[in-house]
């Protein structure tokens, strides 16, 4: 099976309103999205919920990755996500959990950490052709786009300008996971370098993946990760405008030694 190139370049102006990671978070989603001024039809209970969705204003959704694990209801989030984005009505890059949870929908072996037994448990009743829906989905999202005339780049854990448009390995390793050193920290997690304080690029580049209560703004690198599953609250930054729009979490779902 070939993938098409893990980037895209589009002269797509938007409006855009770029979310960070739900992590399973389907409530606090509809939420926010009804809160961004989206039309929301829901059907079904919790858990087997189907969406239409639309905006009087054109505006589209940016899914910044980390669609599963952790939360309550990965199943729904991806319906929503995939639905909006099969019909052009949305984006969405890839995030490490996304990845690591399509290969193990593929059969491969993976670690049940993380959060990822949460969305395994949860696909246990989910129909083979459910499944096989999510995994094809999964399997063809960019690492990274770069939309509004090049004005904007947006990728799960971001991306230094020398991968800007680029396809290798070590621009999909950046796009999931940042940029990690070898080391170890306290708690036993790899540790991240501060990558966006050397970022000196016009474009702004837009990510999740690093949770922090506060979103976090250096030298035109945007982290809107606001640690959804911990208790935090889920974020979006409406673009051109750069306006923020916070819901708070329903609940903490999952415990991070990083998290406050």
């Amino acid at each position: 099976m070939q993938r098409p190139s893990p980037h895209a370049f589009s002269d797509d102006t938007g409006p855009f309103d770029l979310i960070g990671d739900i992590h399973g978070c389907a409530g606090e989603a509809e939420t926010l999205l009804k809160k961004l001024g989206y039309r929301l039809g829901e059907e079904g209970p919790r858990g087997k919920r189907h969406y239409s969705v639309s905006h009087p204003d054109g505006r589209k959704p940016v899914f910044l990755g980390d669609l599963v694990d952790r939360g309550p209801r990965s199943p729904d989030v991806l319906r929503l996500v995939m639905g909006m984005t099969k019909a052009g009505q949305a984006y969405t890059v890839m995030g490490n959990h996304d990845d690591k949870f399509r290969r193990w929908l593929d059969g491969h072996h993976v670690h049940l950490t993380h959060g990822i037994e949460e969305t395994i448990t949860q696909f246990e009743i989910e129909p083979d052709a459910f499944k096989a829906e999510v995994r094809n989905f999964l399997y063809y999202l960019p690492t990274h786009l770069i939309l509004d005339n090049g004005e904007l780049l947006v990728a799960h854990a971001g991306l230094a300008k020398k991968f800007h448009g680029i396809s290798s390995g070590q621009e999909r390793a950046f796009a999931l996971f940042g940029d990690v050193a070898k080391q170890r920290d306290k708690y036993n997690l790899p540790v991240r370098r501060n990558w966006a304080a050397e970022y000196r690029g016009r474009r702004t580049v837009v990510h999740g993946h690093v949770a922090e209560p506060q979103v976090r703004e250096l030298n035109n690198v945007i982290c809107i990760d606001t640690g959804c599953c911990f208790g935090g609250g889920l974020t979006a930054m409406r673009w051109p405008e750069r306006e923020l729009v916070t819901v708070p979490a329903e609940q903490a779902y999952f415990h991070s030694p990083r998290w406050g």
